[in-house]
């Protein structure tokens, strides 16, 4: 296996990391990464066919889970009860359940409060240059999560704060910080929905709480401390996707000269998705001594599935690296793949198919205000801000 270097942090890496997908691509299947201490594969065939492979998952092997710091306490006790790193058969009835209350109709009757959100907001928008991504693609999916919580508005840039300082443990600039913020937001988030979900149990209302609490699976329902970590996941998982997607799509947009419409909202957020992913990597524990793309793994051994790579493979896509909002698009990367394909991923695409055609045709003359930087936040790739005027 050949070896690369390139690290996650450097500014030129941070602003495009796609020459270096095509570098490492052109490498073979599977390249050891240094930095990360893993093989990392960037082709869709091999990114696919690993997200779907029974012998790698999320959850570390029960004999290699490493000792939690104590500082660090309050953050683990949620993630250990997270769906996202969790493998059959928790996983299979923790996702069954969620499925259960989190359900496509109601997904679906979503759209008006959506696109009403979407105006009241545009309607709020200063008459000097302003940042985009605070004013409207991070409000939109957070309100959104919070109403279909049944938490209240006001609470919107709290449980932003909290979703941010969780969120940042998976980022390649971690550190001390960083961790303390983290315990700090789970031990706050977690006291905030416990009385939110006591509260339920005694008043149920219609709202997402109510409903997982109720839903049950062949007896089983959620636990407090499963209901707690699932609404957390609900939020941060749904809020980092949507926010970097919409910011990204934007800014593809008005560089190129796009306008979305309803009629070809569909296609464009597909096209979004595909050419600047929010999650770019993935990472898999492997279960079983397996021999897979010419490498042996050890149990315990992990992977990285580059997403973003993955969604640029020229063995799939004509010109891979060209917006093409009339590209038709069979499949993507964009939210996983196999038992862990995204929960939230139709609330995304909804939001996005309604807020980026309402955004351009009541702001007909949006424009970049200042060159749009992406953040220092891989795994994640998102903008810093988005400056625009209208």
């Amino acid at each position: 296996m050949k070896t690369i270097r390139r690290s996650p942090t450097d500014p030129a890496f941070v602003q495009n990391p796609y020459p270096f997908y095509d570098r490492l691509r052109g490498m073979g299947d599977l390249v050891y990464w240094e930095e990360y201490d893993m093989p990392a594969a960037a082709s869709h065939a091999v990114v696919s066919a690993l997200l779907k492979d029974r012998r790698f998952g999320r959850e570390v092997p029960a004999e290699m889970a490493p000792r939690v710091p104590r500082h660090l306490e309050p953050f683990y006790a949620v993630e250990a009860h997270s769906m996202l790193e969790l493998e059959p058969p928790r996983h299979t009835r923790l996702r069954g359940l969620v499925l259960r209350a989190f359900t496509s109709r109601r997904i679906a009757t979503l759209e008006p409060e959506i696109a009403a959100l979407s105006h009241a907001l545009i309607d709020a928008f200063p008459d000097r240059p302003f940042d985009l991504l605070r004013a409207y693609c991070q409000k939109i999916p957070v309100v959104v999560i919070a109403r279909l919580l049944g938490v209240p508005d006001d609470m919107a840039d709290q449980l932003l704060a909290w979703s941010n300082d969780m969120v940042a443990m998976y980022m390649a600039r971690r550190d001390h910080a960083v961790e303390m913020a983290a315990a700090q937001a789970a031990t706050e988030f977690t006291a905030f929905l416990s009385a939110y979900v006591e509260a339920r149990r005694t008043d149920p209302r219609d709202d997402l709480i109510t409903q997982l609490i109720a839903a049950e699976d062949g007896g089983a329902r959620l636990s407090t401390p499963e209901l707690i970590t699932t609404c957390i996941l609900l939020l941060n998982a749904g809020h980092e996707a949507t926010v970097h997607s919409m910011g990204n799509g934007v800014k593809v947009l008005l560089e190129q000269g796009h306008v979305p419409q309803r009629g070809t909202a569909q296609a464009i957020t597909e096209e979004i998705l595909r050419f600047d992913p929010p999650l770019h990597m993935f990472t898999r524990y492997v279960y079983d001594d397996t021999t897979v793309f010419g490498h042996t793994f050890k149990r315990g051994d992990q992977v990285a599935l580059l997403l973003g790579a993955a969604n640029r493979d020229p063995a799939v896509w004509v010109d891979p690296h060209r917006f093409d909002p009339t590209r038709r698009i069979q499949t993507n990367t964009s939210f996983g793949g196999g038992l862990h394909f995204c929960v939230g991923a139709p609330l995304a695409r909804l939001e996005l198919n309604i807020a980026l055609p309402i955004l351009f045709d009541r702001c007909p003359n949006l424009r970049l205000a200042d060159p749009p930087h992406y953040g220092n936040s891989y795994h994640f790739h998102g903008l810093e801000r988005l400056d625009v005027t209208t």
